[in-house]
């Protein structure tokens, strides 16, 4: 499989990375199952492997860890923290005091004495950037992380991290990881310039756009995937949003057909053949979801059939702006901050 260097680290990922979300109760999956994802993926060639702690509240670690085994030192371990399943009012965010039980936590589940990239999952809106930049500097200083970036962070945020850090002193995060999809193209406009021009790493989370672009989603019959119960408006087949996301699919398939290949294929590649974009995490659940998703490896889409793409979706754009995956600022959510 192609390894491309993740942003300026110089470490070297597969352009597909495992995601490791289903891993545990959230998709059913427990350590043998693990075990022979994790396994076939390592076969296939695969060296990016990325979890979180919140994932199936850390029994995904848990499983990743030991399925990975004696094979830690062949791969690139991500992992990411900022949620937590705990109530407590000191629990979670991305405070100095919170990152340092959460890598502890995390060290602990995984089974090994560094994470190769540590990753703060959201913005944490009530932590001064610099105190979690302070926090994940220290950490590098001391081994325990290798590098450090953030995931799901709005473009401004991104840029406002990267000047903090210089104006610091402080080490820079290295990666950014986000949502796109032949759906979701809004990134292309604003956040992946930001990441080349800083030479940031982009590993990319859900490209079959929570399964509209997995082969499942008809006119006949609603979603069947396993995150229904994080977007079920999303499936709302009767909106105009999804009509127009059915229409689109017609035109992909048409699309794949004329290839040979699956439209979850075509979607995968078309992800992987953006400049900026380094790794693109797949999520499988079964071996036969693995093994579907695998075979976008070995294609690389020509510049005809990205420009049939782009008639079917604009570039920079959203086909449902309402979908996209971002935190949005107190100043927007809370009306006495709006209106101050």
């Amino acid at each position: 499989m192609e390894q491309r260097t993740l942003g300026r680290t110089g470490m070297k990922v597969s352009t597909l990375g495992f995601g490791a979300m289903n891993l545990g109760a959230w998709g059913q999956v427990d350590q043998p199952a693990a075990d022979r994802l994790v396994g076939r993926a390592l076969d296939a060639g695969i060296t990016l492997f990325d979890t979180a702690d919140i994932y199936s509240f850390g029994e995904s670690e848990q499983l990743l860890g030991k399925a990975l085994g004696t094979h830690r030192e062949d791969i690139v371990l991500a992992t990411k923290f900022r949620n937590t399943a705990s109530d407590h009012s000191l629990a979670g965010g991305a405070s100095r005091r919170y990152i340092r039980r959460a890598v502890e936590d995390s060290l602990r589940r995984l089974g090994t004495d560094r994470i190769d990239l540590y990753q703060v999952h959201r913005p944490d809106w009530d932590t001064d950037i610099e105190e979690t930049l302070s926090a994940l500097t220290d950490l590098q200083r001391e081994g325990k992380i290798i590098d450090f970036g953030t995931s799901t962070f709005p473009a401004h945020t991104v840029v406002e991290a990267q000047w903090v850090a210089k104006d610091r002193g402080l080490a820079r995060p290295a990666t950014e990881q986000v949502s796109y999809s032949i759906f979701q193209r809004a990134v292309e406009a604003d956040l992946f310039p930001i990441a080349q021009k800083h030479g940031l790493g982009i590993l990319v989370w859900s490209p079959l756009a929570n399964g509209w672009l997995a082969g499942k989603v008809t006119r006949e019959k609603a979603a069947n995937t396993p995150r229904t119960n994080l977007a079920q408006a999303e499936f709302d087949l009767s909106t105009p949003e999804a009509q127009r996301k059915l229409d689109i699919v017609d035109g992909l398939r048409d699309i794949a057909d004329d290839l040979g290949i699956t439209l979850p294929a075509l979607a995968l590649a078309f992800v992987k053949s953006h400049p900026a974009v380094s790794t693109v995490l797949i999520g499988p659940r079964t071996p036969k979801h693995l093994e579907q998703n695998l075979k976008a490896a070995d294609i690389t889409l020509d510049e005809a059939t990205l420009d049939r793409i782009d008639e079917l979706t604009q570039p920079g754009t959203d086909v449902a702006p309402q979908d996209r995956y971002e935190v949005p600022v107190p100043e927007v959510t809370d009306p006495r901050l709006r209106r101050r």
